[in-house]
């Protein structure tokens, strides 16, 4: 596959992928393409190919490097999902940082990210399609009328991965969905449509079009998904999407569409369905958040030792983001916590020694680990939030697994969604804020608006550093406000408005060179470069 003009249309134009090796779904021995049911033939005979299929999806979240043919080098913050984690969470001002020569975070500082030939931009736009064109290649190789549920569990794998992706598309290159149902949005590229995507390329479709594929396939997962489950069909591991999994996904979708009594009803499903459970005082209060195992992941990314972006040392998420491992962060200062948020968590809350304070202590925190913070020099606010691989403080081996979705979460949407809806949200708050997180907390807010800035806060603090923030900061309005965040260099602190051009992702500039269907008129308004303010 070649680079060299654009990643997007060689992924639309070999949608139909090898899974695996030469026997796949797509090419016949003799090299020719098949067709869409002859594929599904195959599944139904060998569903060994369907289960390729979907581990390729979610191998496609982890990868060593993937665009360096299309970005001219390898970047050491390019490594899948996680590196778009980590770009929106220094687009905001709640993950803290410097911009130094070993910050990889720099260009998403300043938002120099929003350059039309931005390397970020290349890695975001790539990444998300890449993960959409394996999802295409399980969708189209399954027969929705299928009855066998090992086959109806990978069609939901498929199904509610795409959903995910374009609707992580949907917020980074498009303002809210509400009151911008007719904007345009990005382009949709399904197993449908791929073949004359490539050869006429793909206009961009607008947000109304692109929520409607994303709650179509939502819905149709959660229904292959329960019929799996029912008939004795479960995930091997959280790599997967299990129902509760695909219920917290449409709980976020509705979350997005402001559907508040929908996004409150899948919240609970989810919750009830799931086998997880909040971390509670005894277990929130250390270091954690590295594995999969713990019990309240949902969803996750397995890392194993002998991935590339392991055996990298330097190649991957915890590097950049954690501060009791080796790796980027030890050179480059770590990220801290807004500090104006840290200074909002009462003491009597377990969260708050998920940071180092003022005088460089938690409460958190071992003789050992304390020590390693002070010997490598991390200023006051620092992130202990994630521990180091299997608790090995200062090891080497950064197999972290990276969370995609926890428990927590739901509560959170619950609790926004009934506030908004009508019903006691507040109650719902705070039982869950007293009975995991701190016992004396009240919530003093008492309309609909009002508990829902709240839940927005407890999110700030409650999923920092897990790559969600800047999808609340786009479907709730938000502006940019960094002033008394604490930012050290003072070339980053911004206040930039609500709905400022500058929010919005250009659709990367060898795209629009590349796709026939596109032209720079298509693309989001350029923003100017923000300018620096006062701090506070």
């Amino acid at each position: 596959m070649t680079f060299n003009k654009t990643y997007f249309l060689a992924l639309i134009a070999s949608f139909s992928f090898a899974l695996t090796g030469c026997e796949d779904l797509d090419m016949l021995p003799e090299g020719d393409e098949i067709t869409s049911s002859q594929k599904e033939e195959v599944v139904e005979n060998d569903p060994s190919k369907a289960e390729a299929g979907v581990n390729s999806i979610f191998a496609q979240f982890s990868q060593f490097a993937p665009n360096e043919d299309a970005l001219g080098s390898e970047r050491h913050n390019d490594f899948g999902y996680p590196a778009i984690m980590m770009f929106t969470d220094a687009n905001g001002y709640d993950v803290v940082s410097e911009d130094n020569g070993y910050n990889w975070s720099g260009n998403s500082l300043d938002y120099s990210d929003r350059e039309k030939a931005s390397r970020e931009g290349q890695i975001t736009w790539n990444n998300m399609y890449a993960i959409i064109n394996m999802a295409n290649n399980v969708v189209g190789s399954i027969d929705e009328e299928v009855e066998d549920p090992t086959s109806q569990f990978y069609l939901g794998q498929g199904l509610a991965t795409r959903a995910f992706s374009y609707w992580v598309l949907a917020q980074l290159y498009q303002f809210n969905y509400v009151g911008n149902e007719a904007a345009p949005c990005v382009p949709i590229i399904t197993n449908e449509n791929a073949g004359v995507a490539a050869l006429e390329g793909a206009a961009r479709s607008s947000v109304k079009e692109v929520y409607d594929l994303i709650t179509s396939d939502i819905d149709k997962a959660i229904t292959f998904l329960s019929s799996a489950k029912e008939q004795g069909i479960n995930r091997k591991d959280k790599r997967y999407i299990d129902l509760a999994v695909a219920y917290g996904l449409r709980a976020r979708i509705n979350l997005t569409m402001q559907n508040w009594a929908e996004a409150a009803a899948d919240a609970s499903k989810a919750i009830e369905l799931s086998n997880a459970t909040p971390s509670g005082l005894d277990a929130a209060n250390k270091p954690a958040f590295w594995t999969v195992d713990e019990d309240n992941w949902m969803w996750g990314i397995i890392i194993a030792e002998t991935d590339r972006v392991v055996t990298s040392g330097i190649v991957n998420w915890i590097s950049h983001i954690g501060s009791l491992n080796w790796g980027y962060a030890n050179y480059s200062g770590g990220k801290q916590i807004n500090k104006l948020l840290f200074e909002s968590i009462p003491a009597t809350d377990v969260r708050k020694g998920w940071w180092i304070d003022e005088t460089l202590s938690s409460p958190n925190l071992n003789e050992e680990q304390a020590e390693a913070m002070i010997s490598i020099g991390y200023v006051p606010y620092t992130q202990v939030k994630f521990a180091p691989y299997q608790n090995v403080v200062e090891t080497s081996t950064n197999a972290n697994d990276v969370p995609l979705m926890r428990i927590e979460e739901m509560y959170l949407i619950k609790a926004e969604a009934e506030a908004m809806s009508g019903a006691n949200g507040k109650t719902t708050l705070e039982n869950f804020i007293q009975t995991y997180r701190n016992p004396d907390y009240v919530c003093a807010a008492t309309s609909p608006e009002d508990i829902q800035e709240e839940v927005f806060n407890q999110r700030r603090i409650e999923l920092w550093g897990e790559g969600l923030n800047w999808f609340d900061i786009m479907r709730l309005n938000k502006g940019v406000d960094r002033r008394g965040a604490g930012y050290p260099n003072a070339t980053m602190v911004f206040n930039i408005p609500a709905k400022d051009a500058n929010l919005l992702w250009p659709i990367p500039e060898a795209e629009i060179q590349a796709n026939p269907a596109l032209t720079n008129a298509d693309n989001n308004p350029a923003g100017t470069t923000p300018e620096p303010v006062a701090d506070l």
